[in-house]
């Protein structure tokens, strides 16, 4: 019973107080309804759509083991490479491509786990799998100092781990976007939103950890977003299938391979494929000399480990504002509309470097770290809007049957750019000389990746009009009736974490 005044209400006045207060948004009323009330009707609308296993499963995947483990990491290895291995600027760039060479394979771990299952589960021996191999090889990086080359072994193996956890989630957005196309950007806000929060509390702390316990330290803290995987793959209540002919996979494997080139073959995802690839290409990756620059150059700011974490976070809430604005204001305009916009954006947004390497924010009067903060801020902001739409347009390209395995192809092509964005801009830095010691031509680096980022819009008839909640596929080639039969049984999808009782909602 709840309190009123000097009397006690009945159960059924207690009630139909309870539900004035959720609909009210409580003590707070009509204000707390518009600061709180609307995400949480939003989470509880994506719950009822799609099963809460599926929101949560996002939280954990995206939030914790990407957002969080991926800030902490980002932050620890580039003090690993720059302190403990003492790379140079244009090898750690190079280095950082290979370490994300497992996420140019999805596809691969995306048909493991949709055609051949382990002693009659196909989802949940692959969380263990993921969980053991990232705990393993943090563990060994925070505890030995190791050869370089077996740093870089056990650097890729915990970006496997957290590889195969992302197919099984990307998987369920594109199967849900295919179902539910009205709701294809709420879910990729889910997945930006989620990721953003968790990168944001993870660079907060990142630099205070690794100023304390150094780089290794923050390996080992890295166990446990790792261990939620394993716990993750340990609990989930999935069917159990058993005398599963093995002799099916090698057709299986064709089936969905047949599949996915006769989609790819289509002008319509060709091209939007090509469009996604040369935009990330062409933005060279250059982080790692900048980040050399921000700690080591003579004349430049020499920001301590802190305020390295605190600038990351500062970036992680651009990316956030980033999500929020494409949410509330930006989700239903055309693609190649807002696709003009955000690349032009994305380009103009590196001049900011650009003023901050030439020293031009310290003539107006700009402290080096205020400038830093508005340029990483901006920077991830646009950044994320322009990551966005190319997100919701890939969802929409995925065939029925065996959209998990064909968004994740999606997915190795955009990571395909991302990694020759990392190896030219590491060639680039070497061919400009740029080293420890040695930033002199770090400027014309910039002004070259600047350049290379606006090109794309050349290419912006390649990428569709259409309406994002709209289908783009017609529906006779989305897939053809033999694949789907094929394949239907082995469509990627997050199965509830306990059994399920609404009817399989």
């Amino acid at each position: 019973m709840v309190e009123r005044g000097d009397v006690l209400a009945s159960p059924e006045e207690e009630e139909e107080v309870e539900g004035m207060e959720e609909e009210g948004g409580g003590a707070a009323g009509p204000r707390g309804r518009g600061c709180f009330g609307a995400p949480i009707r939003w989470l509880r609308m994506l719950s009822a759509e799609m099963h809460w296993s599926f929101v949560l499963g996002v939280v954990l995947v995206y939030g914790v083991s990407q957002g969080l483990g991926g800030a902490l990491s980002r932050v620890a290895t580039e003090y690993y490479m720059k302190d403990v291995q003492e790379v140079q600027p244009s090898e750690a760039q190079i280095y950082s491509a290979i370490v994300n060479v497992p996420w140019l394979i999805k596809p691969i771990w995306g048909l493991l786990t949709d055609v051949v299952p382990v002693r009659g589960y196909r989802r949940r021996p692959y969380f263990v799998c993921a969980g053991l191999l990232s705990v393993f090889s943090m563990l060994m990086l925070s505890f030995y100092k190791v050869h370089l080359v077996l740093a870089l072994v056990l650097l890729t193996a915990g970006s496997t781990g957290v590889a195969i956890a992302d197919v099984t989630i990307d998987a369920c957005v594109a199967q849900n976007s295919i179902s539910h196309p009205y709701l294809a950007a709420d879910m990729q806000s889910l997945c930006a939103l989620s990721a953003s929060i968790g990168a944001l509390v993870g660079f907060i702390i990142s630099g205070i950890l690794v100023h304390l316990i150094g780089p290794m330290g923050v390996y080992g803290l890295l166990t446990v977003p790792a261990g939620l995987m394993l716990l993750l793959g340990i609990i989930l209540d999935e069917p159990h299938t058993p005398n599963f002919d093995y002799r099916q996979v090698n057709r299986r494997f064709l089936d969905a391979g047949k599949a996915m080139w006769t989609t790819l073959k289509i002008p319509a995802v060709w091209r939007p494929c090509l469009y996604m690839y040369i935009s990330f290409a062409l933005s060279l990756n250059i982080l790692d000399g900048m980040f050399y620059w921000y700690t080591d150059a003579k004349g430049g700011p020499s920001f301590s480990k802190e305020t390295v974490g605190y600038l990351f976070s500062i970036g992680a809430v651009g990316s956030l504002l980033g999500a929020l604005l494409y949410q509330h204001s930006l989700r239903d305009h055309p693609f190649r509309d807002l696709l003009l916009w955000t690349q032009l954006s994305f380009g103009l947004s590196g001049m900011l470097d650009l003023v901050l390497v030439l020293r031009l924010n310290l003539k107006f009067g700009i402290p080096d770290y205020v400038f830093a903060v508005i340029d990483e801020w901006v920077s991830q902001m646009v950044s994320r809007l322009k990551w966005m739409p190319l997100l919701v347009l890939s969802s929409k390209l995925c065939p029925s049957g065996i959209e998990g395995t064909f968004f994740a192809l999606l997915m190795s092509i955009d990571n395909l750019g991302l990694f020759s964005s990392s190896w030219g801009g590491g060639i680039l830095l070497h061919v400009l000389g740029v080293t420890r010691t040695q930033f002199k031509s770090l400027w014309l680096a910039i002004l070259i990746r600047n350049i290379l980022r606006i090109s794309p819009l050349c290419l912006l008839f390649l990428v569709p009009r259409g309406d994002p909640k709209s289908s783009i596929l017609p529906s006779e080639e989305l897939a053809s009736e033999e694949d789907t039969e094929a394949l239907e049984p082995e469509k990627i999808e997050l199965v509830s974490l306990v059994k399920r009782t609404d009817n399989g909602r």
